[in-house]
């Protein structure tokens, strides 16, 4: 998915086992949505938290926060439960979404990617990012939205 690309639709369960439809908050404010390996891994966990303890930055932006992993409906509640994650996370188990947003595997394709997108409020992908290491993912996007902001 390359810049200026529209943010496709797509149904998911969430952590609480809810059906999650990007519908209800696309075109209405800017979306993160990051793909991450895999729930309590060392970077995953790493990642998690630090989008955790930015979470009222990006809502200060107006931006919601998605996490999507391959792992189940449950593990990812026990995922956000241990760690008190704020935001959605989404289980994406036959990886549907992961080949609709065109994320690659790593290290030789044994770890899926690790890519986050950032989407305007026109549900127009503006930035999107790569990387294995976590840190990054959000103080680039953060960064972005900062910049590009109205306010």
């Amino acid at each position: 998915m390359n810049k200026g690309a529209t943010l496709p639709d797509f149904t998911l369960n969430d952590q609480n086992g809810h059906t999650f439809s990007i519908s209800e908050v696309k075109g209405k404010q800017p979306i993160v949505i990051y793909f991450y390996p895999k729930n309590f891994t060392p970077g995953c966990v790493k990642e998690a938290c630090s989008f955790r303890d930015a979470y009222e930055d990006f809502k200060a932006l107006g931006a919601e926060v998605i996490g999507i992993s391959a792992d189940s409906d449950a593990s990812h509640q026990k995922f956000a439960r241990r760690y008190n994650l704020p935001f959605t996370l989404l289980a994406d188990t036959n990886n549907k979404v992961r080949e609709l947003f065109n994320v690659q595997s790593n290290f030789l394709g044994l770890l899926p990617g690790r890519e986050t997108f950032v989407f305007d409020s026109n549900a127009t992908l503006v930035y999107k990012f790569e990387a294995m290491g976590a840190s990054k993912h959000i103080e680039k996007s953060l960064a972005y939205l900062k910049k590009n902001s109205d306010g």
